[in-house]
């Protein structure tokens, strides 16, 4: 299903942001927001344990890599909205926000929470993924060969 075609594919964009960022920039961006709103926990942050599973060459058939840490923490804000944040590491704190930045982004606070916290950290995502392209470019070796023959 493609992202046109599922309701969800914003918030799911959303959440990922949120569960890749570092902690410390969330954290800072949030508090630059301003925003602080009321809201009870529903689920506190707790720490656990995924399974990470992958496929050699992306194409054979699935396998356990490990365990990966996360943490989880739910909120619902006064007005009803609840919210979920799962993000990778042991931050409570990052898990916390997560949730009130997904609650907050279905209400009408949605456009401030978008300029202040997403935006900067989809930017910040973009610049490390064109570094980390660049320092990868920079390693290619083109290997070519003169064919020999005898005339």
């Amino acid at each position: 299903m493609d992202e046109t075609q599922d309701p969800n594919a914003a918030r799911k964009a959303w959440l990922s942001v949120l569960a890749k960022a570092d902690a410390d920039a969330v954290g800072a961006l949030w508090a630059e927001t301003g925003l602080d709103p009321e809201h009870s926990v529903l689920r506190a942050p707790e720490i656990g344990a995924v399974m990470v599973r992958g496929r050699a060459g992306a194409v054979g058939a699935p396998f356990n890599m490990g365990e990966m840490t996360v943490t989880r923490a739910s909120v619902r804000l006064a007005t009803g909205e609840v919210g979920h944040g799962y993000v990778q590491g042991r931050s409570k704190d990052h898990a916390r926000t997560a949730a009130l930045v997904d609650a907050l982004m279905q209400t009408d606070q949605a456009g401030v929470v978008e300029a202040g916290v997403l935006t900067p950290l989809r930017d910040a995502a973009s610049t490390r993924r064109a570094t980390r392209a660049a320092k990868a470019a920079a390693t290619k070796v083109d290997f070519f060969t003169i064919a020999r023959g005898e005339d």
